[in-house]
């Protein structure tokens, strides 16, 4: 690793006058660390209740991210089972050495911290190590020294706790010390996300402050020793947008370190877009990955010269920019497998969803789960990675009566979603918006329909979403709207962001196709 003081006279390479936009991996991505291997880099992310588990990105130039696969994959890895919306796993750590790469994250509910490794991160991943704690809280690191010692860092106490460490076999999970508290943060609330590195001969504690919302921060603190005594940078926050309220991040924090090949440093972090509505910030897809530059002045990091990040950032320091393909709007369901976006709830939907039922289709084999229990109903999803957006899907079904419904879903939480679906009986079909908010649902609109598959469409904007379908290639009926907001995490609560799919319950229903189609950022 190069030193700071290589990498501060270290000329940029590409990129001199080129920018990138903010975030670059958009939609529900938080908690995103990051290593490289050589010129190869990748990211992980938290994933609370959704499955599979902690998505693998891969990238050349740090700003175009490839999803090359997931670390938990098994219910073996990821049981899920009965936990609430916004449970599950939460921040990962992501580091890789020598030919191995380790994933260290928290089962909140069942398991608590563990580590899975692997040799190809876009393949399987092991079966988890348990590191048995007493009271093991979230947001797990691990450093590995120049000595082969690995340093195990940790969040504890809650709120008002502090950052704790020990060693650790990584082998086998057994920690060879009691956890040390080393630093109690800044004195801002919930100090956690910690990452150590060691620049120059120092070892550098990073940590978000100040809960995951608008008062996000970043505060750093060095010494000589992995256990310390820490010395906090007086510069502190080295980054948070919390007195910058105008600026279109917001919560920025939570961020991971890494070095690019030709010495240059680099943050990867967290952070929202939030839309004023009624004046109040809201954000509705999540908290997304952003990246900014890092130098070193007087031996402490400072991100983006101490200014705000913007959404259009230089590129001056990047490895050459390589823009990736655009994915393809439709999806035919025409393959062995679906592609690795396509997400579920609490379980990977064994049996709720088929390919070879019907060739070239989408079969979702409706159970009695729905979108308001604490189950894995027959939904298959993606994330909403885009402020404007169409979002389609041709749809046959035939329901039977009471309890049977097959449409378009966007999902807050139990409690928060939108469905656009179609219901009734085989004699009287009728189309329907249906609106769950803080656990009240609605009818908010209904139509009568013919015979026939139907093409459901939601056109997303900042502010609101708009539910339309159409039949035998007519012109499309609108059928209502439905604001943005209440699938927001400030009026639904929870850490998550807008998922859209499709969904089935009490009876099977085909998918034709389904359309993702970003019209904006």
């Amino acid at each position: 690793m190069a030193t700071a003081a290589q990498a501060a006279d270290t000329p940029a390479v590409a990129n001199s006058t080129a920018t990138y936009r903010n975030p670059v991996i958009k939609g529900f991505h938080p908690d995103p660390s990051i290593c490289r291997v050589g010129k190869d880099y990748y990211l992980a992310n938290s994933t609370f209740e959704y499955f599979p588990g902690v998505p693998i990105f891969h990238s050349r130039d740090l700003v175009n991210w490839k999803l090359i696969g997931h670390a938990l994959t098994r219910e073996s890895q990821l049981p899920l089972k009965g936990q609430r919306a916004s449970r599950g796993i939460y921040a990962p750590t992501l580091r890789c050495v020598g030919d191995t790469f380790y994933m260290i994250t928290t089962n909140v509910e069942t398991g608590g911290n563990f580590i899975v490794h692997t040799k190809d991160p876009a393949g399987e991943w092991s079966e988890p190590v348990w590191l048995k704690e007493k009271t093991p809280w979230i947001d797990p690191s691990l450093f590995f020294d120049d000595d082969g010692t690995v340093y195990y860092t940790r969040h504890d106490g809650g709120e008002k706790g502090g950052i704790v460490q020990s060693r650790i076999d990584v082998a086998t999970g057994r920690l060879l010390d009691e956890p040390k508290r080393i630093w109690n943060g800044t004195g801002g609330v919930w100090p956690e996300g910690p990452h150590l590195y060691k620049v120059n001969g120092w070892y550098y504690l990073m940590v978000a402050e100040g809960g995951t919302s608008y008062d996000h921060m970043i505060t750093v603190a060095r010494a000589k020793s992995p256990f310390g005594p820490f010395e906090a940078h007086k510069g502190n926050p080295i980054l948070s947008h919390r007195d910058h309220p105008q600026s279109p991040l917001q919560a920025t924090g939570h961020g991971d370190l890494v070095q690019t090949a030709e010495g240059k440093w680099w943050m990867v972090l967290l952070g929202v877009r939030p839309q004023e509505q009624d004046g109040k910030k809201r954000h509705h897809l999540g908290r997304e990955t952003l990246l900014a530059p890092v130098t070193w002045q007087d031996g402490w990091p400072v991100v983006n010269g101490g200014k705000p990040l913007a959404l259009e950032m230089g590129a001056a320091g990047l490895p050459p920019l390589a823009p990736l393909p655009k994915e393809p709007v439709r999806t035919q369901f025409d393959r062995p497998k679906l592609d690795l976006h396509w997400t579920f709830v609490r379980g990977p939907s064994t049996g709720l969803y088929s390919l070879a039922a019907r060739p070239g289709f989408l079969r979702l084999n409706g159970n009695k789960a729905t979108l308001e229990d604490v189950a894995t109903p027959a939904f298959v999803a993606r994330r909403q990675q885009h402020l404007d957006a169409r979002i389609a899907a041709r749809i046959e079904f035939e329901p039977d009566g009471p309890g049977q419904y097959a449409g378009l879903a966007l999902r807050q939480n139990e409690a928060n979603n939108y469905q656009l679906r179609i219901a009734g009986s085989k004699a009287a079909r009728r189309i329907e918006l249906v609106t769950r908010v803080k656990g009240q649902t609605t009818v908010a609109a209904s139509s009568a329909l013919r015979a026939g598959a139907v093409d459901l469409q939601v056109r997303a904007w900042p502010d609101r979403y708009e539910f339309s379908y159409l039949q035998d290639g007519g012109k499309p009926v609108v059928l209502g709207s439905a604001p943005t907001a209440a699938l927001s995490s400030e009026d639904a609560g929870g850490f998550t962001g807008v998922f859209a799919g499709v969904v089935a319950t009490g009876a099977p229903a085909d998918v034709d196709w389904f359309d993702y189609e970003p019209l904006g950022d």
